[in-house]
């Protein structure tokens, strides 16, 4: 009996993996977007995580300030928060990094990254390629990178509107 089904078990077996295989040579548009669509939701998802604790660390921080406060110390707390969000962009681009690079749809990790980076910052123009068929991994890096960027950008304004606010009680 187990003579007779692995008979028949092994080469359906070979054959998902020659499947599979194949599927990540040359995949179709719609395999490929699939692929992507769980890296962009899990990068903003977890860039949504990374802004909530950085705003109310920011905003807890900040509440301790007065007019009397030292200004070093409010342009420290700027320092520390535009380096926090910063770092949210560093650690979520390996999320897309590490899956090209375990893949092997390119060859380095340091490759894997720069290509990441290029494309989730939009610049685009690096000499890293992944294979041809795989063209659409690009863009929706770059997605993930417009929509992290642009909240970025809204927390900035947050920040910076708090410390407009500090030093408009100070200079009285």
């Amino acid at each position: 009996m187990s003579d007779t089904l692995s008979t028949t078990v092994e080469p359906l077996v070979e054959t998902v993996g020659v499947v599979v295989s194949n599927d990540l040579a040359n995949p179709s548009p719609v395999t490929e977007v699939s692929l992507a669509i769980p890296g962009v939701v899990l990068v903003i998802g977890l860039h949504g995580w990374f802004l909530g604790r950085i705003s109310r660390r920011f905003a807890k921080s900040f509440r301790k300030f007065d007019e009397h406060t030292a200004r070093w110390r409010v342009s420290l707390l700027m320092g520390v928060t535009v380096a926090e969000l910063a770092s949210s962009h560093l650690i979520e681009t390996f999320i897309w990094a590490i899956p090209l690079w375990y893949l092997g749809l390119i060859d380095t990790f340091r490759h894997a990254y720069s290509f990441t980076l290029e494309q989730y910052t939009t610049l685009g123009a690096g000499d890293v390629r992944v294979p041809q068929g795989w063209s659409l991994i690009g863009p929706m890096i770059a997605i993930s990178g417009l929509f992290t960027f642009g909240w970025t950008g809204s927390v900035l304004v947050y920040v910076m509107g708090q410390l407009s606010n500090w030093h408009g009680r100070s200079e009285k």
